[in-house]
């Protein structure tokens, strides 16, 4: 990790300020071809308004749309620039999915910002907002071959508890100690 990257991020909720940058990290996912991890769907969403009204309606347990549950989504943005180079989805609780494939914690990393520490620290920021969750620990998983991912997962204290089928391939289940 290089000193000095990972330290400068932040987590900001998103809003209709970040707009543009948000709608740039998608293009930059989809002209790559890469899979948009922890970001509540950006991935299919029509536009940033619809995107963000399910976020802020999945926030509340009173408001949470059919089959998900409360959930925080959460921009890692670097502090001296207020570049936007990660994202992070908090779920408080697990449904039946999520417990087995999802976990509590989705992240990602835009691919130009990859190999700079940020998803570690972006899942080290994550796990702290857990505290306030009053989670003991969290589940947090990646696909079997995702090593970097597992790498993260595991420098943040993830401690693998077993590899389920999913689809073609198979997913790493990583319990991690919150410490509330």
């Amino acid at each position: 990790m290089s000193t000095g990257q990972s330290d400068c991020l932040e987590l900001v909720p998103p809003d209709e300020s970040w707009a543009a940058a948000v709608w740039d990290y998608k293009a930059e996912f989809e002209a790559v071809g890469d899979v948009l991890a922890g970001t509540a769907d950006l991935g299919v969403a029509a536009d940033f308004a619809s995107w963000l009204a399910d976020l802020r309606a999945d926030g509340s347990p009173d408001t949470v749309r059919p089959g998900r549950v409360p959930a925080d989504t959460f921009l890692a943005v670097c502090r001296s620039d207020r570049r936007l180079v990660g994202m992070v989805n908090i779920r408080h609780t697990l449904n039946d999915y999520l417990f087995q494939f999802g976990g509590h914690i989705g992240y990602s990393v835009r691919p130009g910002e990859r190999r700079k520490g940020y998803a570690k620290e972006a899942l080290r920021l994550a796990l702290n907002k857990c505290k306030g969750l009053k989670l003991d620990r969290a589940l947090v998983t990646c696909d079997s071959e995702n090593e970097a991912s597992a790498r993260t997962i595991r420098a943040n204290g993830g401690v693998l508890e077993n590899r389920v089928p999913e689809g073609d391939g198979f997913t790493d289940r990583y319990w991690i100690e919150v410490g509330v």
